[in-house]
């Protein structure tokens, strides 16, 4: 559980991450549903559906947030981030953690936004938070220090694993697990169908896809053993593994997953860049007019 001073946590955002985040949070007890108030930009019923299923406080009013928080999660979209950090300007001081989830936004736009000494970290989860499992990297803004980076290890070391890595490399991170759930379920779907096509009710294919991705994972996991070594085990020579497995190497599977790594990572990338300290200026002087 985090230490009473940063117990109280404030979401900025209200979407499937500050839920996934929300429920993590909760049953891993890191905080209470009482110390957690949950805004975002428009949609009243979405705050009223996340209050009566955690028990979270809502509200409409970023001031009441700030006021209240320790923590301020900002889980908007990227989009979104200038005008929710114009609207965060002048409530958020030096005492506040900010914890950015906003993919591809740089701890830099934050801080240019919200004034000097405003403690930031950027962090990439995953929605796997949801269940506990998420992989997370964490990067220090300029004015983070050990404790801040402490607080955020703490939060998203409770909702599955966490490491701290130079910012520079959170679009990678964010190209390779931060989108990595959509590669996995998009590989599961294939799985399901292509069990039904070889003659599998949808209810048993759907069945051995889930237990034998879960099972795969915790092999590696528990073992320790390097995939690639993995594999090779279950390879046989000549064997129905091998058929497929070069079936897959014919069709390019590898290759096409390190492009698809390779592509989120250049899209992270960009909406940094479209979102620079300089533009996102304009951006905010706009969103405040």
């Amino acid at each position: 559980m985090l230490v009473e001073r940063w117990r109280r946590i404030g979401f900025i955002g209200a979407g499937s991450m500050a839920e996934a985040m929300v429920a993590g949070l909760l049953g891993a007890g890191v905080t209470f549903a009482p110390s957690i108030v949950v805004t975002n930009r428009s949609r009243q019923e979405r705050l009223d559906a996340m209050a009566l299923r955690w028990g979270v406080r809502t509200t409409r009013s970023k001031a009441e947030v700030c006021a209240s928080a320790d923590v301020l999660v900002l889980a908007t979209k990227p989009a979104d981030v200038p005008a929710a950090l114009a609207q965060l300007q002048g409530l958020v001081t030096p005492r506040h953690l900010v914890v950015s989830v906003a993919a591809g936004i740089p701890c830099a736009l934050v801080e240019e936004a919200l004034g000097e000494g405003i403690p930031v970290i950027r962090a990439m989860p995953n929605t796997s938070c949801h269940v506990k499992e998420s992989a997370t990297a964490v990067a220090r803004g300029r004015w983070a220090v050990d404790e801040h980076e402490q607080v955020a290890r703490t939060i998203f070391g409770a909702v599955g694993a966490v490491v701290t890595v130079p910012e520079e490399w959170l679009d990678a991170v964010t190209g390779l697990s931060g989108s990595g759930p959509a590669y996995v379920y998009l590989l599961m779907e294939a799985l399901t169908e292509a069990g039904v096509e070889v003659g599998l009710s949808p209810e048993v294919s759907r069945l051995l896809t889930r237990q034998t991705v879960l099972g795969a994972a915790r092999m590696v996991l528990e073992t320790g053993e390097d995939p690639a070594l993995l594999r090779r085990k279950v390879t046989s020579p000549n064997g129905t593994t091998m058929a497929a497995l070069k079936v897959l190497e014919e069709m390019g599977f590898v290759s096409a997953l390190r492009e698809a790594v390779r592509r989120a990572t250049a899209r992270s990338r960009e909406m940094g860049e479209e979102l620079a300290p300089e533009r996102a200026r304009r951006l905010l002087e706009s969103a405040g007019t």
